[in-house]
């Protein structure tokens, strides 16, 4: 299908306005998050605490997003991708609020638990829903877009969060329920009237019923996308980001500012490929370009292993900035074919798993880095991004051609 005069330039081109909107809100939400994350910690520690016990409170948000993420794809089934959207944010909303007022640790502890389920509500709806609003052939410019907002987001959030938290610890928690109040708004207004059998039947999916999780595990494609979501918990949200400060600082002997130049490069390297990876993936397959970003994250783990200085490490963030950004889309898209745009299980199944690699790489790779090297460490995490290759030797190409349906 061709694409509308001066798409190349406009991200949303044709796309449904819902995307537009989801995309507005991941921005307000990631935001938000980047600017309460520095405060965290230095809140738990005003309270006496030990560091174990700062860093629980992370952990428990973690913890309970990826628990109940069951859960948020069984509601979203039962009431509707927009009432679980709205609900979850409100509840991250709330929580945030009253965890900034809380006058104990076991206060904070808990109201950061309970923003943890709110979180998995948001992320499984709203990715379920930007399946749902968009035509087969869109899935993978749709979720470069999304995804985009999240991580500028997350780029912005910190350059906010910082000066805040040194102004008050208490402060970033009210601004994050700002920002996600507004995100909250934008979405129950704007997608309250979205018409969700009309873009049903203009993608040819309106007598799709939802996908069961044992139904999308059947198929090859799922797996391998549930296995490279894995993978990319692990080495991009888990390893890059605990480990790599660490690297720089005590491997390299480096200063603690090419830490921020590395992870800076990384995302904006992602940045610039998400978009137009997501067009290559719906016009060319999705097959390709999964297998093309297990690649990088696969070389970007070795270049690091093997990096002794700046420039190699610098080379290092960039393949996984690229990898990042073409597992990113082309998992998503995969998804969406195997599950034909319904289904809030198996989209819970795939974030479950990059939530439990962001969880256990980490740990895996502070274990080998004391036990043995941070060269290790990172081989270790190619490793495992090696594994999540092989899953895409046996997939099929799930994108749906017109005239030529390929199923998964």
């Amino acid at each position: 299908m061709s694409q509308p005069a001066g798409s190349a330039r406009n991200p949303f081109g044709s796309l449904p306005p819902e995307v537009a909107v989801l995309t507005a809100v991941a921005f307000s939400v990631a935001l938000g998050f980047g600017i309460v994350a520095p405060a965290i910690p230095l809140f738990a520690k005003d309270f006496g605490v030990s560091n174990f016990a700062a860093g629980a409170v992370i952990s428990v948000f973690a913890l309970v997003r990826f628990a109940s993420a069951p859960v948020a794809g069984r509601l979203v089934n039962r009431l509707g991708e927009r009432l679980v959207l709205a609900s979850g944010i409100g509840i991250v909303g709330v929580s945030s609020l009253l965890a900034g007022l809380s006058s104990s640790y076991v206060q904070l502890l808990v109201l950061r638990g309970v923003g943890g389920f709110g979180s998995a509500m948001f992320t499984v709806s709203s990715f379920a829903l930007l399946l749902r609003v968009v035509a087969p052939h869109e899935r993978g410019r749709a979720t470069g877009v999304y995804q985009t907002g999240f991580l500028l987001g997350g780029i912005a959030g910190p350059a906010f969060g910082g000066p805040l938290t040194a102004w008050s610890l208490r402060a970033p928690f009210v601004v994050y329920a700002g920002t996600l109040l507004v995100a909250g708004a934008v979405a129950t207004v704007f997608l309250a009237r979205t018409a969700l059998t009309e873009h049903e039947r203009a993608a040819g999916t309106a007598d799709h019923l939802p996908t069961s999780l044992g139904t999308a595990l059947r198929s090859s494609a799922y797996r391998a996308a549930v296995v490279n979501n894995f993978a990319v918990g692990w080495a991009i949200f888990g390893v890059r980001a605990s480990l790599v400060p660490l690297f720089v600082v005590e491997g390299l002997r480096l200063g603690s500012s090419w830490t921020g130049a590395g992870l800076v490069l990384s995302a904006v390297v992602q940045a610039l490929v998400l978009v137009p990876a997501g067009r290559l993936v719906d016009t060319l397959g999705r097959r390709p370009f999964l297998r093309a970003g297990a690649a990088f994250a696969l070389a970007a783990g070795v270049t690091m292993a093997l990096a002794g200085n700046a420039p190699l490490f610098l080379v290092g963030m960039a393949l996984y900035g690229t990898g990042s950004a073409l597992l990113g889309v082309s998992t998503a898209a995969v998804v969406g074919d195997v599950i034909g745009g319904r289904g809030g299980a198996p989209v819970a199944g795939f974030q479950m798993a990059s939530d439990a690699g962001a969880f256990i790489g980490p740990l895996v790779a502070g274990v080998l880095a004391d036990a043995a090297s941070f060269e290790v460490a990172f081989l270790a995490t190619a490793a495992v991004s090696g594994l999540a290759f092989v899953t895409t030797l046996a997939m099929p190409e799930t994108r749906v051609v017109e005239g030529n349906p390929a199923g998964p």
